[in-house]
C-alpha cells in the first residue's frame, strides 16, 4: 500500500494544521482493526496518519508539475488568452513537447492584430506572438500602436489603460521600428495614480468608489510599462511615493500560520470577485514589474516575499488551468525579481531509521528548483516536540554533497534516540552578488526518528483474588509463536506485564497499548494498559467483570496491540487463551448484546442463487392455431366482398381542399385503428392500447366531424336546388 502526504490548500479560506495527537492515535487505533485485516496495512495506515498530521515543508516545482501542465493544457483553447496561459507555463517549466499552435493559434493572431478588435484580445494576441513568433507585417504594428496611443490617451477606466499600456510595451519588444513612446507620459501617470488609495489599493475608475486589492496589481503593471514607454524620464517623487503605496499595500497582506502569505480580495461592485490565488498573483505581477523599471530598493521585507513564495507552493498543484497558470507565473516572477529572490528549504524525507542509520538531508533552491547560491546550512538546535528548552543538538553545520547538491547531517547524536523531534535550520548566504536572496530567518522542521523497540521481561499469571497468591504463572517470548494456555474463575485474576526499551536502552511508551479478550461467541474486550515507570502492566479482576462479559463462560483468546508512529517493529501478536468459568447469569442481568455488523460485510461475494424455471405448459399442435387463425380473418374477407357487392364509389369524395383533407384524415383515422388491432394482438398490453384508442377516437371525433357537417352542407344544398 502507497502512502503520500499532500498539502493542499483552499485558495480562498486558511487551514489551520495541527499535529496528531496521542489520543487521536488511540482512537484510530482501537478502529483501524476491523479495516486492516492484515498487521502490515494497519500499522502502515498509522503511520502515515500520525505523519502526514504535522506540518509539512512546501517543495519547488518539480516534474508532477509539468506532467501536470500536459494534462490540463491539451491543446485546444477557447481564446487567445488560454493559449498563451498554456504557452507561458510550457515556457517557464521547460517542457519540450509544447501544443501544435504553429498553424491554428498564428492564424488567429493575425486576424486579431489586422481588425479593429477589443483592446483585450489584441493584448492576448501580441502575448502569444512574443512566444509564438508568429509572421505579422510590420505595418500592422504602426496602426495598431497609433490606436493604442490615442486609446491610452482619452481611457477613462484602470483596465482600458492596462491593456493599451500593456500592449504598448509588448510591440516596443517585438518590433523596435515602431514608435510606441508615450508623448505625454505624466499624464497618463498622474490619470493612473489618482485612481489609488490611501491604504495602496485601486480603484476600478474615477466612477466607481470602492478600492481593490486585484487592481492594485493591474495599476502597478500598467505605471512600469508608462515608466518603460517614457519619452523622457518620470518625476523621480511620483516614482518614490508609488515606492511607499506598494508599501503600505504589504501592511495588508494576510499570512497563514505556517509563514505564507497571501492577498485577499473584497467584494467590489460592478466587477468579478477574485480568489486569493489570482489577487495575489496580480500583486506579483505588478510589483515585480514596476521593481524591473526603478531604480533604487522596494523595501519590501524578505520574509513576506519568502511568505508568497510558500504561498504559491502549498497549494500543490491545481485542478484548474487559470490557477495553475497563476500558480507558475507567479512562481517564475518571484524567481526573478529585484526585491528578493525566495529561496526554498525542503527534506526529501522526515522520517529517519535508526536501525538502518538514516541520514538527514536538506536541499536548498529557488521556487522553480534551479540552484541556490553557495551558502551553509546550519542545524542551529534540535529538541523532543513539548521540551523546547531542553536542546539535543546545537550549532551544527551540515556537509554540502556536491554531487547531490545536498546538505547532509551524517550521523545521528547519541543523544538521539526514538521519537518526534523539531529541527530548526537555518541558511547562512556566502556571497550572493548582486542578487538578493530570502531565506525566512530559521525554519522549523517536524522530524520523526524510528527505531526498533524491544520487548522483554514478558509474563501472564493467573492469581488468587483473596491472597493475591500466583497460582500460575508463565514467561512469554512476544517476538515468538508460543502460545500459553490457562484457566481461571470468577474469584480469580489474570495479571499482564512487559517492558519495551529504545535501541539506546531508555523506557519507551508507546501511544498505544491493548490487552483483548475475544470469547469464542466473537463478543471482544479492550482494555488499555497501563505503565508504572519502566513496566506495562494490566490486572483484571473477573470477579468485578463478571456483568462486562454477560456471565459467558468458555475460552477467551488473548491478544496484545502495541504500536507508536515512531516504533518500526510495532505488532498485535497473540498470547493464548483463558478458559473463563463464570458463575449463571441472574434474571435481570444484562442481556447479551447482538453483534456489530461489519461494515465491510456488504462488499463480500453474495451467495449464488439457484432456481429451476418450471416446465412450460402443453400447447395446441400448430394446424389448430393456423386454422383458428384463419377463421378471425373470415369477418375481414366478408368485409370487404360487402364493399364490393354494395358498389363503393368516390362519387361522394369531397373536391375542395380542406374537406378532402378531413376526408382523407378520417380515412387514415380509421386504417390506424385497424392497425391498432392488429399490434394489440402482437404485441401491445391491453392498457397502451386503450390509451391510443382513446387519442384515435378523439381524433376521429374530430375529423369526421368536419367532413360529415360538410357532406350534410352540400346534401342540403343539392335537394335546395
Amino acid at each position: 500500500m502507497l502512502f503520500s502526504c499532500t498539502r493542499s490548500r483552499n485558495t480562498y479560506q486558511s487551514v489551520p494544521k495541527s499535529s496528531l495527537e496521542p489520543s487521536a492515535t488511540i482512537l484510530i487505533f482501537v478502529l483501524l482493526p476491523r479495516m486492516a485485516r492484515n498487521l502490515g496495512g494497519l500499522l502502515a495506515l498509522l503511520v502515515a496518519i500520525s505523519i502526514c498530521g504535522a506540518v509539512t515543508i512546501p517543495n519547488p516545482i518539480s516534474d508532477s508539475h509539468r506532467f501536470a501542465a500536459s494534462e490540463l493544457f491539451d491543446g485546444s483553447f477557447s481564446s487567445l488568452e488560454d493559449a498563451y496561459e498554456a504557452l507561458r507555463v510550457f515556457e517557464i517549466l521547460a517542457i519540450g513537447k509544447k501544443p501544435d499552435v504553429s498553424t491554428t493559434i498564428c492564424q488567429k493572431v493575425v486576424e486579431t492584430l489586422g481588425s479593429s478588435s477589443p483592446l483585450k484580445d489584441l493584448f492576448y494576441a501580441l502575448k502569444v506572438n512574443g512566444i509564438s513568433k508568429c509572421k505579422v507585417n510590420g505595418d500592422v504594428f504602426k496602426d495598431i500602436a497609433s490606436r493604442l496611443k490615442a486609446t491610452v490617451n482619452d481611457a477613462s477606466t484602470l483596465v482600458d489603460m492596462y491593456y493599451s499600456i500593456g500592449s504598448l510595451v509588448l510591440i516596443k519588444d517585438q518590433a523596435s521600428d515602431v514608435d510606441v513612446l508615450l508623448s505625454d507620459a505624466d499624464g497618463a501617470f498622474h490619470s493612473i495614480k489618482t485612481l489609488s488609495q490611501s491604504d495602496g489599493r485601486w480603484r476600478y475608475s474615477s466612477d466607481n468608489p470602492e478600492s481593490s486589492t486585484y487592481a492594485a496589481g493591474l495599476a502597478l503593471e500598467a505605471l512600469a510599462g508608462v515608466i518603460s514607454l517614457a519619452s523622457s524620464e518620470i518625476d523621480q517623487s511620483r516614482v518614490n511615493t508609488l515606492k511607499n503605496d506598494i508599501l503600505k499595500l504589504f501592511d495588508s497582506i494576510e499570512k497563514y500560520d505556517d509563514g505564507s502569505f497571501y492577498f485577499d480580495e473584497k467584494s467590489v461592485g460592478g466587477h468579478e470577485h477574485h480568489g486569493s490565488l489570482s489577487t495575489t498573483s496580480s500583486v506579483v505581477r505588478g510589483v515585480t514589474a514596476f521593481a524591473a523599471v526603478t531604480s533604487g530598493k522596494i523595501n519590501v521585507p524578505g520574509d513576506k516575499i519568502l511568505g508568497l513564495a510558500k504561498f504559491f507552493l502549498g497549494i500543490g498543484i491545481p485542478g484548474d488551468a487559470k490557477d495553475f497558470f497563476n500558480q507558475v507565473e507567479s512562481l517564475a516572477l518571484l524567481e526573478s525579481n529585484r526585491v528578493s529572490i525566495p529561496l526554498v528549504l525542503s527534506l526529501p524525507a522526515t522520517v529517519f531509521s535508526l536501525s538502518r542509520k538514516d541520514q538527514v538531508k536538506v536541499r536548498v533552491n529557488t521556487v522553480l528548483g534551479s540552484a541556490a547560491p553557495p551558502l551553509t546550512v546550519k542545524l542551529v538546535r534540535a529538541f523532543r516536540t513539548g521540551a523546547k528548552d531542553s536542546a539535543i543538538i546545537e550549532n551544527k553545520d551540515l556537509q554540502y554533497d556536491q554531487t547531490s547538491g545536498l546538505h547532509v547531517l551524517v550521523v545521528f547524536p547519541e543523544k538521539v534516540d526514538v521519537g518526534t523531534y523539531v529541527f530548526v535550520f537555518e541558511m547562512v548566504l556566502h556571497d550572493s552578488g548582486e542578487k538578493v536572496y530570502a531565506t525566512g530567518g530559521q525554519i522549523h522542521v517536524p522530524i520523526y526518528v524510528t527505531g526498533i523497540i524491544k520487548v522483554s521481561n514478558a509474563e501472564i499469571a493467573v492469581l488468587d483474588s483473596d491472597l493475591g497468591s500466583v497460582e500460575t504463572r508463565k514467561t512469554l517470548d512476544l517476538a515468538g509463536t508460543d502460545v500459553v494456555s490457562l484457566s481461571a474463575n470468577h474469584l480469580q485474576k489474570l495479571r499482564f506485564s512487559f517492558q519495551l526499551t529504545t535501541p539506546h536502552g531508555h523506557a519507551f511508551h508507546p501511544h498505544q497499548a491493548f490487552f483483548k479478550l475475544r470469547h469464542e461467541t466473537k463478543y471482544e474486550h479492550i482494555f488499555m494498559v497501563g505503565n508504572s515507570g519502566n513496566k506495562f502492566e494490566i490486572i483484571l479482576d473477573f470477579l468485578g467483570l463478571v456483568e462486562k462479559f454477560y456471565y459467558l463462560s468458555g475460552r477467551y483468546d488473548i491478544e496484545l496491540t502495541v504500536g507508536d508512529a515512531v516504533m518500526e517493529n510495532s505488532f498485535l501478536h497473540p498470547i493464548g487463551h483463558v478458559e473463563l468459568d463464570l458463575p449463571d447469569a441472574p434474571e435481570k442481568a444484562a442481556r447479551l448484546p447482538p453483534l456489530p455488523v461489519d461494515p465491510y460485510s456488504r462488499y463480500v461475494p453474495k451467495a449464488e442463487i439457484t432456481h429451476i424455471f418450471r416446465a412450460p405448459e402443453k400447447r395446441p399442435p400448430q394446424q389448430l392455431s393456423l386454422t383458428f387463425l384463419g377463421l378471425t380473418l373470415l369477418p375481414f374477407i366478408g368485409f370487404l366482398v360487402g364493399l364490393l357487392r354494395l358498389g363503393v364509389n368516390f362519387k361522394n369524395f369531397p373536391s375542395s381542399a380542406v374537406p378532402a383533407t378531413y376526408a382523407i384524415l378520417f380515412h387514415l383515422g380509421l386504417a390506424a385503428v385497424l392497425l391498432l388491432y392488429v399490434l394489440f394482438w402482437v404485441k401491445l398490453d391491453l392498457f397502451t392500447t386503450l390509451k391510443t384508442v382513446g387519442l384515435l377516437g378523439a381524433f376521429l371525433m374530430l375529423v369526421g366531424h368536419r367532413i360529415l357537417s360538410h357532406l350534410a352542407s352540400a346534401s342540403a344544398k343539392l335537394k335546395s336546388a
